[in-house]
């Protein structure tokens, strides 16, 4: 159920925001929630990213002390 919300901005913003709602033909209102809502998943889908990455490289979870030291890497080669 969406709810409703009073937010504080700038006079620009505002003007940027009626600007842009006009040219998308839509409310500012509905302009501001698709917006909060794409920051959203893109936030989401990066943390969900990085956990997948990092549970399939596990260095990625070691901290620094337990990672080889530099003179280990080379004396791998």
């Amino acid at each position: 159920m969406p709810k409703n919300v009073t937010i504080k901005i700038s006079d620009q913003a505002a003007l940027w925001a009626r600007r842009k709602a006009a040219e998308e033909n839509t409310s500012v209102s509905r302009l501001v929630g698709e917006m909060l809502e794409r920051q959203m998943r893109l936030t989401d889908d990066y943390w969900r990213a990085f956990e997948h990455w990092k549970s399939n490289h596990p260095l990625a979870r070691a901290g620094a002390a337990e990672r080889m030291s530099r003179t280990e890497v080379h004396e791998r080669h």
